[in-house]
C-alpha cells in the first residue's frame, strides 16, 4: 500500500493523475448505466447495448491507463508504439464485451461475479499490452510480487463490483458498483506500476511511436467524446424509448402520414393490419381502407368516423378512425388513430341475436315469433295465401326433467330443436316460447302442407325419441290452425292452435290435431274451467257440505263426510263429477285438497259431540312426498284429535308407487288417523290390498246400491262385501241408500252403517248432533 502511494507521489504528475481519475470515474459511471440498460432490454436491443457498454468500459479503462502512463516519470523519455497502443484498446473492448456477455447471459447463479472476474483479467491484459507498447532507450522490468498482487486484487475487486451490481438495488447499486470498478482499475494500474523499473540502455533504438503530448490530447479527447456520447445515447434512448413504449402500449393503432405516405406506425397498428412496418412504409394510405367511402386523408375535418381496415389476409376489420394534424420531424403531418371495433361489433351482434333468439336452443324466442307472425299474416293477406301455425308441447318432459335433472332436460330441448330444424323448410319460423313449448309458422301452407309437416315431425320424433326403450325420450303433441279459416289475427290463430294442442294431449298424446270449431268448443270450456279452478280457493268459490253416516240399529249419526262444492259465478253450481277430474289432471287438486282437509277439521272441532269427519284424498295427493307432514300439520293447527279423522281413499291410490303409499298410510294410522277404503268393489279391487294393509272401514259403492232391488248380481256383490267385512272384523258402510226397501235389504244382510239421501242429504255444517230420523223428517218437510 505504501509503495503505491510512494509511486503516485514520487513518480507521477498529480495533475494528470486527477485527469485519469475523472476519466476513470466517468467511464465507470457510463459503463454501469449502459449495463443497466442492457440488463433491462432483450433480444437485439440487449446485444446492441452490450456492445455500447463494452465500448464505454474498454475506452474508459484504456484512457485511464494511458493518461496515468503519461503522468508517469521514470527518469527516461517515454514514447508509445502505434500498433501496441491500438492493440491495447481493442483488448480492453473485447475483454469487456466477453465479461458483460457472460454476466447478462445469466446461465448460473454467480454469472455477474464471473463476468467481473473476466473483466478484471481483461483489465490486466490491457495493462500489460499497453506496457508492451512503451518505447524508450532502456529496459522495462516488473516486480513479480507486485504484479501478481495487482492482478489478483484487481480481478477480485472487479468480480465484487459486478456481483454488487447484480444483488443491490436502487441508487446503491450504481454507486457501489461504480466505486468498486474504479478501485479495480486503479488498484490494477498503480499497484503494478509500483513494481516497474526503467533501466537505461543506450544500445536500444526507439521505433515509430506516438508523441506523448499528442497521445495525451488524443486520449483525453477520445475518452471524453466517447463517454459524453454514451451519456447522450442513454439520455436520448431513455426518453425516446419511453415515448415509443408509451405509443406501443396504446390500445389504439397509430400512424403518422405525410400526404399519402406512411412515415411511422406503432405496434398496435402493425398487429391490426397484419403487415410489417417496412411493408406499410411502401404502401399508400388509401390502400389500407375500403374504397366505398371517402379517402381517410380527406376526413380530418369530420372528426371520428367508422371505416373498414383491410387486413393482409383479406379480412375487413371495423375500426373507428380519427385524424389530427401535428408537426413531426420538422414537417406538418397527420396522426391517424385507429381503434378496433371488432369486439364491440361482435358484442352488438350477440346482443341483437340474444334479443330475438332463445339462448338454449338458438331458436326464435317469443318476441321474435310475434314479430314474424305479424309479418307472415300481412304477407299472406296481401298475396291471398293460407298460413299454418303449429303449437307443440313435449310429452313426459316434466317427468324426465325432474328425474334426470335440468342438465339432461336442456340436452333434450336442444335435441328437439335439431329435430324441428330437420323437419321444417328453410322459410319456416321455429320458436321456443318457453319451457317445453314450441311453435312453428309455415308460410304459404294449407291443410295438406300442414298435415305433411306434422307427419314429418311425428316420424322424426319416433325415430330419434324411442320412448319404449329410452327412459329419457320424450314425445310431442301438435295443434294446428290455418289462416284465414281458423282466425284472421295472430292472437286468434295462436289461441286456436293451442286449443287444438290441448285436444291432442287429451286424446292420447303423440298426435297432431287440427283446430275444429265444434269439437274444440268443449275443449275451450274445459280449459277455461281448469283456469278458473286454479283461482277458486282464493276467490272463495268453493265450500263444503256434510252428509251424515248413520248407524241403522238406533238411527244415530256416527259421523259426517265432507263433500266439496263449487259455486261458479257464471256456470252456477258445478257438479263434482265434472270439476274434480279436471282438478286432478291440472294438478290444482293439490291446493284444493289441502284446503278441504283444513276446513273440514276446523268445522269438526266446533261440533258438540266428537263425531268422525271423513275426507276424500285424491290419488294425485299421494304423489306428494310430504303428504304425511301436511296432514299432521293440519291436525296440529286445527286441534282435531287424529282418531276423529277418516281419510277415504280408492284402490287407484295403490296402483302407483305402492310401497311409498303404504308407508304413508302406515304412518298416518300410527298417528291415529283412520283409513277407509272407498268405492270398494269397483275399479281395481283386489283382496290383496286388504291383506297388505289393515283398513279401518269399507264403503260399498253407490252403483251397487242403486241396482240392489232390481239386479240379483248387485245384491250378491253387496252380500259378499258385507260378509268379507264381517270376517275381517271391518265395519262396512253402504253408500247411496235412498229408499226404505234398500235400507231393509242392507240391514237384513248385516250392514250396520248407511249413507244416502234416506238418512240425510248433504248440507251445511251441523251446529249440533241430532237423531237421524229427526234429520230425515226435517229434510222431507
Amino acid at each position: 500500500m505504501f509503495s503505491v502511494i510512494a509511486c503516485i507521489r514520487n513518480d507521477h504528475d498529480w495533475r494528470l493523475i486527477a485527469v485519469a481519475a475523472v476519466v476513470c470515474l466517468a467511464g465507470s459511471v457510463a459503463t454501469m448505466l449502459l449495463l443497466l440498460r442492457a440488463q433491462r432490454s432483450g433480444g437485439t436491443q440487449r446485444r446492441l447495448w452490450t456492445v455500447a457498454c463494452a465500448l464505454a468500459s474498454g475506452v474508459g479503462i484504456w484512457s485511464t491507463h494511458f493518461i496515468a502512463m503519461l503522468a508517469y516519470d521514470g527518469g527516461i523519455p517515454i514514447a508509445y508504439e502505434v500498433r501496441g497502443t491500438t492493440l491495447s484498446v481493442l483488448v480492453a473492448i473485447a475483454a469487456s464485451w466477453i465479461a458483460f456477455a457472460v454476466a447478462l447471459a445469466g446461465t448460473f447463479r454467480y454469472a455477474f461475479a464471473g463476468g467481473g472476474v473476466l473483466l478484471g483479467v481483461g483489465i490486466a491484459a490491457m495493462h500489460f499490452t499497453g506496457m508492451r507498447a512503451v518505447e524508450t532507450q532502456g529496459q522495462v522490468t516488473f516486480d513479480f510480487g507486485s504484479t501478481m498482487i495487482a492482478v489478483i486484487f484487481g480481478t477480485l475487486i472487479a468480480g465484487v463490483a459486478l456481483h454488487a451490481f447484480q444483488t443491490l438495488r436502487g441508487v446503491r447499486r450504481l454507486v457501489v458498483s461504480t466505486v468498486l470498478l474504479v478501485l479495480a482499475i486503479c488498484a490494477m494500474h498503480f499497484k503494478s506500476m509500483s513494481g516497474v523499473s526503467l533501466v537505461p540502455d543506450p544500445g536500444i533504438a526507439a521505433a515509430d511511436a506516438f508523441d506523448p503530448a499528442w497521445l495525451a490530447g488524443g486520449v483525453i479527447a477520445a475518452s471524453t467524446t466517447l463517454i459524453l456520447v454514451a451519456f447522450g445515447a442513454l439520455f436520448l434512448d431513455r426518453h425516446l424509448t419511453d415515448l415509443r413504449g408509451l405509443v406501443n402500449a396504446s390500445l389504439e393503432g397509430m400512424m403518422i402520414v405525410r400526404g399519402d405516405e406512411i412515415v411511422d406506425v406503432n405496434e398496435r397498428f402493425v398487429g391490426l393490419c397484419g403487415r410489417t412496418a417496412n411493408d406499410l412504409a411502401k404502401r399508400n394510405l388509401a390502400e389500407l381502407f375500403t374504397q366505398d367511402r371517402e379517402r381517410p386523408g380527406d376526413r380530418r375535418a369530420f372528426g371520428s368516423c367508422e371505416l373498414e381496415l383491410l387486413h393482409a389476409d383479406g379480412r375487413r376489420i371495423p375500426v373507428e378512425y380519427m385524424c389530427r394534424t401535428i408537426e413531426y420531424r420538422g414537417r406538418e403531418c397527420d396522426v391517424i388513430f385507429v381503434r378496433d371495433l371488432s369486439q364491440r361489433k361482435e358484442a352488438e351482434r350477440t346482443i341483437e341475436h340474444l334479443a330475438h333468439h332463445d339462448a338454449l336452443t338458438d331458436l326464435s324466442n317469443r318476441s321474435s315469433f310475434d314479430r314474424r307472425m305479424a309479418q307472415a299474416i300481412a304477407v299472406a293477406s296481401a298475396r291471398n295465401e293460407p298460413l299454418a301455425v303449429f303449437c307443440l308441447d313435449l310429452d313426459r318432459f316434466k317427468a324426465v326433467n325432474d328425474i334426470f335433472g335440468h342438465g339432461e332436460g336442456d340436452r333434450i330441448l336442444r335435441k328437439v330443436a335439431d329435430i324441428l330444424r330437420t323437419a321444417c323448410a328453410e322459410g319456416d319460423t321455429i320458436a321456443r316460447l318457453g319451457g317445453d313449448e314450441f311453435a312453428i309458422i309455415q308460410p304459404s301452407a294449407g291443410p295438406e302442407a300442414a298435415r305433411q309437416l306434422s307427419e314429418r315431425i311425428l316420424r322424426l320424433f319416433a325415430e330419434e325419441m324411442d320412448t319404449s326403450r329410452d327412459p329419457m325420450a320424450v314425445g310431442v303433441s301438435i295443434g294446428v290452425a290455418i289462416y284465414p279459416a281458423d282466425g284472421m289475427t295472430a292472437d286468434r290463430l295462436c289461441n286456436n292452435a293451442d286449443t287444438a294442442l290441448y285436444r291432442a294431449k287429451q286424446t292420447g298424446k303423440g298426435i297432431a290435431c287440427f283446430f275444429d270449431a265444434e269439437m274444440d268448443a268443449a275443449v275451450r270450456t274445459r280449459r277455461q274451467m281448469e283456469n278458473d279452478l286454479r283461482h277458486a280457493v282464493v276467490r272463495r268459490q268453493l265450500f263444503l257440505e256434510y252428509q251424515p253416516l248413520v248407524d241403522v240399529r238406533d238411527d244415530r249419526v256416527v259421523g259426517y263426510e265432507a263433500l266439496l262444492r263449487w259455486q261458479h259465478p257464471d256456470r252456477g253450481l258445478v257438479s263434482p263429477s265434472v270439476f274434480i277430474p279436471i282438478a286432478e289432471e291440472s294438478g290444482s287438486i293439490i291446493q284444493i285438497g289441502e284446503w278441504v282437509l283444513e276446513q273440514a277439521c276446523l268445522e269438526a272441532v266446533r261440533w258438540n259431540e266428537p263425531l268422525a269427519i271423513s275426507v276424500n284424498i285424491s290419488p294425485v295427493q299421494f304423489l306428494l312426498p310430504n303428504l304425511f307432514d301436511q296432514i299432521e300439520g293440519v291436525l296440529r293447527r286445527t286441534g282435531l284429535e287424529p282418531r276423529r279423522l277418516e281419510l277415504e281413499i280408492t284402490e287407484a291410490v295403490l296402483m302407483h308407487n305402492r310401497d311409498d303409499v303404504l308407508a304413508t298410510l302406515v304412518r298416518l294410522r300410527l298417528l291415529g288417523v283412520r283409513i277407509v277404503m272407498d268405492d270398494f268393489g269397483t275399479g281395481h279391487s283386489s283382496l290383496s290390498n286388504l291383506q297388505n294393509f289393515p283398513f279401518d272401514k269399507l264403503k260399498i259403492d253407490c252403483s251397487f246400491t242403486a241396482a240392489l232391488d232390481k239386479d240379483p248380481a248387485a245384491h250378491a256383490i253387496i252380500r259378499a262385501i258385507i260378509a268379507l267385512g264381517q270376517s275381517l272384523n271391518l265395519p262396512v258402510v253402504t253408500e247411496g241408500v235412498e229408499t226404505e226397501r234398500q235400507k231393509q235389504i242392507i240391514v237384513e244382510e248385516g250392514c250396520r252403517q248407511i249413507q244416502g239421501f234416506l238418512s240425510g242429504r248433504p248440507g251445511r255444517a251441523p251446529s249440533s248432533t241430532q237423531p237421524a230420523q229427526d234429520r230425515l223428517q226435517s229434510v222431507e218437510a
